[in-house]
């Protein structure tokens, strides 16, 4: 087996699709890093949900389709018609249509829940928190260097998708949530999204 290390990146810098070096701590190399624990997160979830071949399937593909989005992000705009990898185009609606259906057999909330419950459900709820993180820092990102949309989308939508699935987790259970607030307070005090 080749060795996996290069001591290349010893000094902190680290190379980019098209061989640019830049620092590890670079907004880019942050932002892919988010989208990377993102990843291992779903695998985490994988293991958890090792009987639900349905999960397995459709957790599988987003899994890929981020390993694409992280080539994309790793490409700065002026050389990402090269980037032989496709984009992410319709996961944001394949995340809209996978929440829809399994919508229909949640119960209504109508507040903000605490993150917990069966460990396949609290799983979920990080991994919602990862991809908002990795949602800010792409934001970043694009402020500097503009992402394509498709990008954008993908990820806001993840993160809603496994508040759903983390929601459908624990119905399926029969495992309470934990309510903290209703959303209206949020509305009484003025704030607004």
């Amino acid at each position: 087996m080749a060795r996996i290390y290069t001591k290349t990146g010893d000094k902190g810098m680290t190379s980019i699709h098209g061989g640019e070096r830049i620092p590890k701590d670079d907004i880019r190399i942050e932002a892919n890093g988010c989208i990377d624990e993102l990843n291992a997160q779903i695998g985490i979830i994988r293991s958890l949900a090792e009987n639900n071949e349905m999960w397995q399937q459709k957790l599988h593909m987003i899994q890929l389709s981020l390993m694409e989005t992280m080539s994309h992000v790793a490409t700065p705009s002026s050389i990402r018609e090269l980037n032989p990898n496709p984009l992410p185009v319709g996961m944001d609606k394949f995340c809209e249509q996978w929440m829809d259906e399994m919508g229909k057999e949640l119960t209504d909330n109508g507040y903000f829940l605490l993150p917990g419950g069966t460990l396949l459900a609290a799983q979920l709820q990080f991994a919602r928190t990862v991809a908002r993180r990795a949602e800010r820092r792409l934001w970043s990102l694009n402020r500097q260097d503009e992402l394509p949309d498709i990008i954008l989308r993908f990820i806001n939508r993840l993160s809603d998708l496994f508040f759903i699935m983390a929601r459908y987790e624990l119905q399926s259970q029969n495992w309470k949530e934990e309510k903290w607030r209703k959303f209206t307070y949020k509305r009484r005090l003025n704030y607004e999204e």
